[in-house]
């Protein structure tokens, strides 16, 4: 952890939500006149969409059927501590992007699915934002999840977490059910063990329960609306939260335990603005001191 370059991590797997959360946090950042490195979490995955593929074929030959973006043998997870932990000592680091499609891609000339050259960080950040898969991952090699200064998770309850993954890659990426069920399945084994270990070491998580009917997630024809969800918020360290102003600024919402908050689904952006304007304040109030 770092006074004078904080970290603020995102971790959730794919089609958890964390892009939502994305989006408040560079609200609030716009708001505040925060400047912050940005950092895509797919940009430390090991090998581009081709190179993926072929694996994941030879694996499959191989009679590997959990071969997944989720575990360490695919992604550069000594690479991402060691930029968490230049960025927390010095302010600095390399990254890359991930060019997901043709849009992202076409500035530089490259096909999509492909990585940008490594690249030093922007100079003179306020801080560095990590949203992806292992803000927050520890193994016997590395321990990512020591440096953030903020760490939050993003879970919703697995059966909405499968749905809104069936509804983003059916209606956006073109995959048929089956397709994305098979990889639901194969994922399985590391997220077990390397996406749910994770929220044990996160500061907040944020969990989106439906409360309409979601036993079936792969005939579900829509992804429930945030009206039709609550959504629990549990610190790990709930002293200092003013759990009473959050209680008469969310309306409908309640305690569930002494570090536990549940507010309404259609409220979790107030919620967060709420709570979280006040961490990246006192951020920025000890980098300033630090600094001086």
């Amino acid at each position: 952890m770092s006074e004078r370059h904080p970290i603020i991590a995102i971790t959730g797997s794919s089609g958890a939500g964390t892009t939502s959360v994305t989006r408040t946090f560079e609200n609030i950042f716009r708001r505040e006149g925060v400047t912050a490195a940005l950092i895509e979490g797919d940009s430390f995955h090991r090998h581009d969409r081709q190179e993926m593929k072929q694996r994941q074929a030879e694996a499959e030959r191989a009679g590997n059927g959990h071969f997944s973006h989720f575990g360490p043998e695919n992604n550069l997870f000594p690479e991402l501590e060691a930029l968490f932990a230049s960025y927390g000592r010095s302010g600095t680091g390399q990254s890359r992007k991930y060019l997901h499609d043709a849009e992202e891609a076409a500035p530089w000339k490259q096909a999509p699915g492909t990585f940008t050259p490594w690249q030093e960080l922007p100079q003179d950040t306020d801080l560095l934002f990590y949203e992806g898969l292992h803000g927050a991952v520890v193994t016997p090699e590395v321990n990512i999840a020591q440096h953030p200064d903020l760490l939050i998770g993003v879970v919703p309850v697995i059966n909405l977490e499968w749905i809104q993954k069936l509804w983003r890659d059916k209606s956006k990426r073109g995959y048929s059910t089956e397709a994305v069920t098979d990889t639901i399945l194969r994922r399985m084994p590391d997220y077990v063990n390397y996406i749910c270990p994770q929220f044990a070491h996160t500061h907040v998580n944020f969990q989106r329960v439906p409360c309409v009917d979601t036993s079936n997630p792969f005939i579900a024809r829509e992804i429930p609306a945030p009206d039709e969800s609550f959504v629990v918020i549990r610190f790990a360290k709930p002293k200092g939260i003013d759990f009473q102003y959050l209680l008469s600024m969310v309306h409908d919402s309640f305690m569930s335990r002494a570090n536990t908050i549940v507010v309404p689904g259609g409220k979790m952006e107030l919620a967060m603005q709420l709570i979280f304007t006040p961490f990246i304040w006192r951020m920025m109030e000890r980098k300033q001191r630090a600094m001086a």
